[in-house]
């Protein structure tokens, strides 16, 4: 019976961390351009509790992951949780992803930088990427 009662206590803890490092990745992709806007945040938010709908505090877990991005200074350690999600989620996250980095209408070569390198990271085909691009671009 304790251990039922540890192993739940552990796996809330990995949502917590996986949940924190998938809004450290989206949070990064927001400020790549060097303008974290409310309009991201929320975004990100909105993205983050669709995939973890379990969370207790999502305020908390943006507010962790925006200091351990700021604290940070690579992204792998970012994506490791997110590269061993679903498909389905991955795609969640890319739409995101540039729904995040085209909220201002455009994209620049660092933005577009970063999803070739994303790309490689999430163990992606750089054609879905562009696929999921098309399709941010075309519902805006």
């Amino acid at each position: 019976m304790i251990f039922k009662f540890l192993n739940k206590d552990k796996k809330k803890t990995d949502t917590n961390v996986e949940s924190i490092n998938t809004a450290c990745l989206l949070i990064h992709a927001a400020k790549i351009d060097e303008n974290y806007t409310s309009e991201e945040r929320e975004i990100i938010k909105k993205t983050v509790m669709k995939l973890y709908p379990d969370l207790d505090n999502l305020d908390n877990i943006i507010s962790k992951a925006e200091q351990k991005e700021n604290d940070s200074n690579h992204i792998q350690e970012f994506t490791r949780d997110v590269k061993s999600l679903s498909m389905e989620n991955k795609i969640i996250i890319l739409e995101t992803l540039w729904k995040i980095i085209l909220s201002d209408g455009k994209s620049d070569i660092y933005e577009n930088n970063l999803m070739r390198r994303l790309a490689g990271l999430l163990y992606l085909d750089d054609k879905i990427v562009g696929e999921i691009k098309v399709k941010v671009l075309n519902n805006k």
